[in-house]
């Protein structure tokens, strides 16, 4: 009983990273991977470039670009609309000198 135990305690440990690694239903073939890398490029996705500051937001603009070629309406990556206020004060002027400005 004990050796029927660890026997589906390691047959559980090994089949363990086999499920959480499974992506898709289906494998992509290095085929596949070279055409997407070439439609991308000529979209205007230049991966040969070392250091480039605009990496999130060109390779979303390329993947955006293809999409529309292709006509699909949903995946991942892409580009999002809409905005940000990571640059914004969260608080008015006028509210940050109330809070902190003491007479």
């Amino acid at each position: 009983m004990k050796s029927l135990i660890q026997a589906v305690v390691v047959a559980a440990a090994l089949a363990a990273p086999v499920a959480v690694f499974a992506q898709s239903n289906q494998p992509v073939t290095r085929a596949q991977v070279r055409a997407e890398l070439v439609q991308l490029e000529k979209a205007g996705y230049n991966p040969a470039r070392g250091q480039d500051p605009y990496y999130p937001a060109d390779i979303q603009a390329a993947e955006a670009k293809v999409a529309a070629e292709n006509g699909a309406t949903s995946g991942y990556g892409g580009v999002v609309s809409g905005s940000s206020d990571a640059a914004r004060p969260a608080v008015s002027k006028a509210d940050w000198n109330a809070m902190y400005n003491h007479p």
